[in-house]
């Protein structure tokens, strides 16, 4: 039986490069989820001036592809401006690793997700998206599918948890079906003002908890 991986994916598997998190970082994202099995984490700072990336960290939760993909995908984005990044694809990454078997070709397109998501994240914390669209309920719903559920591994979406959310002037108040106490009731309300309070015409987030 032939072994599916190639040496540079199992080289990177191994030794990953720029493994950790940046304290404070300039823009970061989480893609995947741990109920399908795999997750990457991407943390970036940028130069002001020449909009180049000039650190780059990722957190990986999955499998030696998982691993390998975020390693590489660090290593092609690390000194490349936020536009040059923003075209690294899952087939540059697949091959620069030498190639990936096809069952685990979603690992690198998990880990360019999350390249993109952070960079995106940085434009939004400073004021760089071009296009800005008002901001809908159904935008807002759809970047809470971007919070996890700790107690299931899906989002709170999915999961029922969010049980209303209401827009007006600027103020987004969201009502979640946990008590206050609960014990990731902290982390939540984090999370959820993690990914709402960037959009540009957002000024306040209401978080509350129904229990």
């Amino acid at each position: 039986m032939t072994f599916p991986y190639s040496d540079k994916v199992l080289e990177h598997f191994k030794n990953p490069r720029n493994v950790g998190k940046i304290e404070n970082p300039d823009g970061h994202a989480m893609e995947g989820s741990p109920a399908c099995g795999d997750m990457v984490g991407v943390h970036i700072n940028v130069d002001p001036k020449t909009k180049r990336i000039t650190d780059i960290k990722f957190e990986s939760y999955g499998c030696a592809s998982n691993i390998a993909t975020g390693s590489i995908i660090t290593e092609l984005a690390k000194g490349k401006t936020i536009e040059e990044a923003k075209k690294i694809s899952w087939k540059e990454a697949s091959d620069a690793l030498g190639g990936l078997p096809p069952i685990k070709s979603h690992c690198s397109v998990l880990a360019v997700e999350g390249l993109r998501s952070a960079i995106h994240n940085y434009e939004e914390l400073h004021g760089l998206v071009k296009e800005q669209k008002p901001t809908t309920v159904e935008i807002l719903r759809k970047r809470l599918k971007k919070v996890m559920n700790p107690l299931s591994g899906l989002d709170l979406v999915q999961t029922e948890l969010v049980k209303d959310i209401t827009l007006d002037k600027g103020v987004v108040h969201i009502d979640v079906d946990l008590p206050a106490d609960h014990q990731f009731a902290t982390n939540i309300r984090e999370e959820i003002r993690d990914k709402i309070e960037p959009l540009w015409d957002v000024e306040t987030v209401e978080v509350q908890f129904l229990k």
